[in-house]
């Protein structure tokens, strides 16, 4: 019977606790806007155009959520964070959801008690300099001034780097991707390292891009995705299945210009994506056609890429391993079932 007591009295916290956490969705609605913490401005992925509105590759993830919450794409608060101080403001609350360059590792998803819904970029840090140092390979920067964020994995995998290669070098340590650009545009620094879609990133506002050169070494694997709070499994859920909605709505081959039509497909997945058939929407706590929103205000994974960072952006990325797992990349979702 003592036992059963502490049973009874274990279950009762651990349901209050749960029900503590399961939250933000009711907050979000209060609220009538999703907190998205995004990166301080990087091109391509997270910054304000010239009439201070967020436009990127990392902004049309919160886009896509608030469109299957609300079915609006539009009820989002932008929050800038740099690496020092994004991980606050998700723990304190100050946002719902972080959707800027954050590398998916162990600590990160268990010590400091964050859940990564999945990887929406695939990326590795690499070197970038300016061609008249004549360096064609990151083994000749011995002795190197580089400029590094603080707070992020791009510390730790850099200093690991050179000691493996048996090479020196003098820190430059800076917070913003707009710090590192001015310290390495001004000389402070010979070589700026971080992601490499955050060196095209930054290559390419350059005044004279054609002038620096990224290195050839990927040094690092770094996973990058959207992440929230340990402990609300359906905020975590509803992020999750966002961004496997936009994955396999490429991989269906259902778009932003065909979603109304493809309504009526007689493929039962893409019904169930779209909310023609099916309880999905139910199981998360959201409208039956969650999917067309999110699918109708942003488009799907590709058209999302290709509109921000892809070939035909000055960024210019490839797809490379970001390509559908069917076109000889890794990009893979579980099945809408």
């Amino acid at each position: 019977m003592k036992y059963l007591k502490h049973l009874t009295a274990a279950a009762a916290v651990a349901l209050l606790s749960t029900a503590a956490g399961a939250a933000t969705l009711d907050d979000v609605k209060s609220k009538g806007v999703l907190d998205c913490g995004v990166t301080t401005g990087l091109a391509g992925f997270a910054a304000p155009d010239d009439s201070g509105k967020w436009q990127g590759f990392d902004v049309d993830f919160c886009r896509a959520v608030s469109a299957a919450v609300f079915g609006n794409p539009d009820k989002v608060k932008y929050t800038p964070t740099t690496g020092k101080t994004r991980f606050t403001a998700l723990q304190s609350g100050e946002v719902d959801l972080l959707a800027r360059n954050t590398t998916w590792t162990f600590s990160r998803d268990v010590d400091l008690g964050f859940e990564f819904v999945g990887v929406n970029y695939y990326d590795g840090q690499g070197f970038m300099v300016r061609k008249d140092l004549g360096v064609k390979s990151a083994t000749e920067l011995d002795g190197a001034t580089v400029c590094i964020q603080t707070g992020t994995t791009t510390e730790l995998n850099l200093a690991d780097y050179f000691r493996a290669n048996n090479m020196s070098f003098s820190p430059v340590v800076i917070e913003t991707n707009a710090e590192a650009r001015a310290n390495y545009e001004k000389g402070a620094c010979d070589v700026y390292t971080t992601d490499r879609s955050g060196l095209a990133a930054t290559r390419v506002v350059l005044p004279d891009p054609g002038a620096h050169v990224v290195l050839p070494e990927i040094i690092s694997k770094e996973p990058l995705g959207p992440l929230v709070r340990h402990g609300d499994n359906q905020w975590g859920d509803i992020a999750r299945w966002t961004l496997n909605a936009l994955v396999t709505a490429e991989e269906l081959g259902v778009t932003q210009a065909n979603v109304d039509s493809m309504k009526s497909s007689k493929n039962p997945e893409v019904r169930r994506l779209l909310g023609s058939e099916g309880s999905l929407g139910e199981m998360l706590g959201l409208s039956k056609d969650w999917g067309y929103h999110v699918i109708k205000s942003v488009g799907n994974y590709s058209e999302i890429y290709e509109r921000h960072i892809g070939a035909n952006t000055p960024l210019g990325l490839a797809r490379g391993v970001n390509a559908l797992w069917t076109s000889g990349g890794i990009l893979y979702s579980p099945p809408f079932r």
